[in-house]
């Protein structure tokens, strides 16, 4: 532990009256726990407890044999939330994890919070789970204290196994359940947990729990969903988004090869919703589809002036000339500083629209039968798509059982339902179960795209090469006269409170594309342009980047955010200045002659309460394409690291995802539609491109936060500042793929 850094309150959830535990006789004997955490966990079983079991809450149930059946009530995209959780409550409860076994929930009212996204499983229930896990093992402690006649604390656990130690004597915990459910409850707050030294699950590398399905490809996401009867479906909108059918030959495509329906669907104006489209379904996807490309629709598209890249770029650098319609951020005087400076430096950044490019395709199945609806969904948020559909389906949420699968890639982009409810509208129209599949290219235009941005910086050092001034001028993008969804900009971006004259302001363009969170929103366009910005004022400083960084940065110290509901426990300089000297450290940073045209670029970053720098290392080839040599990634999330394993694969991957769209992703719009379709315009990186990816974390005696998105942001600048200590040459623009590159001059 970094003794140095005073820790925090839990991010978690907070302590209230309401947190206890209600014990009650379950189904066929058995203890049933009903966990009333507020905010976490609401009274439910899931799932059917066998003869004698022990039931916990609706996460958790105990055999006679001692298996424990852990239920997973978030939905699993691969940031590895179906172990972790069941890690914690595994850990308190005190039992061999060789026991443990895990099934997903569906989607149910009574679990709150079944949502994956923001890094937030572990900060939320780092606590909570282990509490409920202690909670069980103390009342099962008192029910074999109670049978041998002795004191509670005379006894103690050993997995699966509560002994006397006196006496010697030992009870299982299936042996345990009938007596352990008439035992008092114990006070969830003061239920005593585990010391962190005496972990014998937490803190141990646990294996995917689907890692066998995956690798050999047996059923088991969405895309792999049948149910008897079922039919598949495929549904054209208009690639202007939000255009509305006017016509189509529905009547020529019904009399096509294994067709057996065609429609036309009168959708809303929701972008997130049911749109205008032609649904086509068949007695085969091939089918479906090959009809599909037969269909003639004319659309109205509506207005679509001004709605392409080429006329965004045009208008932001216009509005860049003036000031910004509205102030982010203003402190000290930073034209007066600027005007002082010594050396001032400006600099433009862009960075496109992005799709999710989720490996598996959006998809659902859906059976509409008697005004009820079975959905089978990978989705990252199940709450919302029930709401959707009842809405739309005009029946009650009542009638709707929505079963989570596991998703192929999420990255934010299955937090919106848009198919869920197209499934359950063509299954009600069609008269049978239906499972509908997107192309490629619907999953690029139709997505919820991560906004593009233009940023107009300046800033000014001193004779000594100190940073004095700052400026952003950020043209992003509107919708309905608001900024449009994961296209804003805090008021604590990074530098924000470590330049006494600084102002971040912003100015809008209309769009008429839907955006939407994807993997770190927002962080994962401003880490390049402020990350890339930062190292041009270091070199303009004459400092090298690592030292420019560390005094920039100061004294370790906590800069609070603004009161407001998107605050955080504050920026902590230390925290920040401890994974800079770790990446730099395990990188070599400094210390290796690096041969012609090959760099080192540094880069860091905070967000969803992670602190992560990253080195890469890059060589440029003479054809001008990039060579990924090496990353080092060095991380602070908190005290703990409950799964290593899966925290190292969680690293690596979003910092692989971050240099894969550096390279090579981007959309560009024109006459309102996505040009780029495929994986042909679109270039996710490949195997034989993808470097080795060290990581390193730095344990700090803060509570412990998620990392399924915060090592990502920094990998996008570090390469940039990678090419530019090869070459000479600064990129400003993503994608490198459309930026000229030379070999070092």
């Amino acid at each position: 532990m970094d003794g140095l850094l005073a820790p925090f309150r839990s991010a978690g959830v907070k302590s209230s009256r309401r947190n206890f535990l209600k014990a009650s006789l379950a189904a066929g004997g058995g203890l049933l726990l009903t966990a009333r955490i507020h905010g976490i966990a609401k009274a439910a079983v899931s799932g059917e407890a066998g003869p004698r079991e022990i039931a916990l809450n609706a996460y958790v149930r105990v055999a006679p044999d001692g298996s424990v059946t852990v239920t997973a009530k978030n939905p699993e995209c691969g940031q590895g939330i179906k172990v972790m959780l069941p890690m914690l409550i595994a850990e308190e409860l005190d039992v061999s994890w060789d026991k443990v076994r895990i099934e997903q929930a569906g989607y149910d009212p009574k679990y709150p919070a079944q949502v994956a996204g923001g890094s937030q499983a572990t900060p939320v229930n780092w606590l909570p789970m282990r509490r409920v896990g202690a909670a069980g093992r103390q009342m099962l402690i008192q029910a074999a204290a109670t049978t041998w006649g002795v004191q509670a604390s005379e006894c103690d656990t050993t997995p699966g196994v509560v002994r006397h130690q006196a006496s010697g004597h030992t009870l299982s915990y299936g042996e345990l359940a009938e007596k352990a459910a008439a035992v008092k409850v114990p006070d969830l707050e003061k239920v005593p947990l585990k010391d962190p030294k005496t972990f014998r699950i937490v803190g141990q590398p646990m294996r995917n729990v689907d890692g066998e399905k995956i690798v050999t490809g047996q059923p088991l996401f969405g895309i792999d969903v049948t149910v008897p009867g079922m039919l598949y479906a495929v549904f054209q909108k208009c690639d202007v988004h939000g255009g509305k059918l006017v016509s189509s030959n529905v009547e020529a495509i019904r009399k096509l090869p294994g067709v057996k329906a065609a429609f036309e669907v009168k959708g809303g104006t929701d972008l997130r919703g049911l749109l205008d489209g032609v649904a086509v379904v068949a007695d085969s996807w091939w089918r479906a589809n090959r009809a599909r490309q037969q269909l003639q629709i004319t659309w109205d598209e509506g207005d679509i002036t001004g709605q392409n890249s080429a006329d965004f770029a045009r208008k932001a650098a216009e509005l860049a000339k003036g000031a910004p319609s509205s102030t982010v951020r203003k402190n000290g005087d930073p034209a007066g500083a600027l005007a002082k400076s010594a050396k001032v430096v400006e600099a433009a950044y862009h960075y496109p629209f992005l799709s999710h490019i989720d490996l598996e395709p959006q998809n659902c199945t859906a059976s509409f039968v008697n005004g009820k609806v079975e959905i089978w969904a990978p989705t990252q948020n199940p709450a919302p798509g029930s709401k959707l559909v009842a809405s739309t389906l005009g029946i009650p949420e009542s009638a709707i059982k929505i079963n989570m699968i596991r998703c192929g890639g999420g990255f934010g982009r299955r937090l919106s339902n848009d198919y869920m409810v197209e499934a359950a509208w063509i299954s009600k129209e069609a008269g049978a179960p239906v499972k509908l599949v997107w192309t490629r290219e619907d999953d690029m235009r139709h997505d919820l795209y991560r906004p593009a941005g233009y940023h107009f910086f300046k800033g000014g050092l001193d004779g000594a090469g100190k940073l004095i001034a700052f400026t952003d001028h950020f043209v992003t993008f509107s919708q309905d006269g608001a900024v449009a969804n994961s296209a804003n900009l805090e008021p604590t971006e990074f530098p924000a409170r470590l330049v006494a004259n600084l102002e971040l302001g912003t100015s809008m363009m209309p769009l008429r594309a839907p955006t939407g969170p994807l993997r770190a929103p927002r962080s994962n366009g401003l880490g390049f342009a402020f990350q890339s910005f930062l190292d041009e004022l270091a070199h303009a400083s004459g400092k090298d980047p690592v030292a420019f960084a560390l005094d920039l940065l100061g004294e370790p110290r906590v800069l609070p955010d603004p009161p407001g509901p998107r605050a955080t426990p504050g920026f902590h300089t230390g925290r920040m200045r401890g994974v800079i000297e770790l990446a730099a450290e395990k990188s070599g940073w400094g210390k290796t002659k690096l041969p012609k045209g090959t760099g080192m670029g540094l880069a860091y970053y905070y967000s969803h309460l992670g602190y992560f720098a990253e080195v890469v290392q890059a060589t440029m080839a003479a054809n001008g394409l990039i060579q990924l040599d090496k990353v080092w990634i060095a991380g602070d999330i908190g005290s703990q690291i409950i799964n290593p394993l899966n925290a190292e694969n969680q690293a690596q991957g979003a910092a692989l995802d971050g240099l894969g769209t550096a390279i090579g992703h981007g959309l560009t719009i024109e006459k309102g539609k996505i040009v780029q379709g495929n994986f042909d315009t679109v270039l996710p990186l490949r195997m034989r491109q993808s470097p080795p990816v060290e990581v390193h974390f730095r344990v700090t005696d803060f509570p412990p936060t998620g990392l399924g998105e915060p090592a990502l942001p920094p990998s996008l600048p570090a390469l940039g500042n990678a090419i530019f200590a090869a070459t000479g040459q600064r990129i400003r623009s993503l994608p490198f793929k459309d930026q000229k590159l030379n070999a070092s001059a």
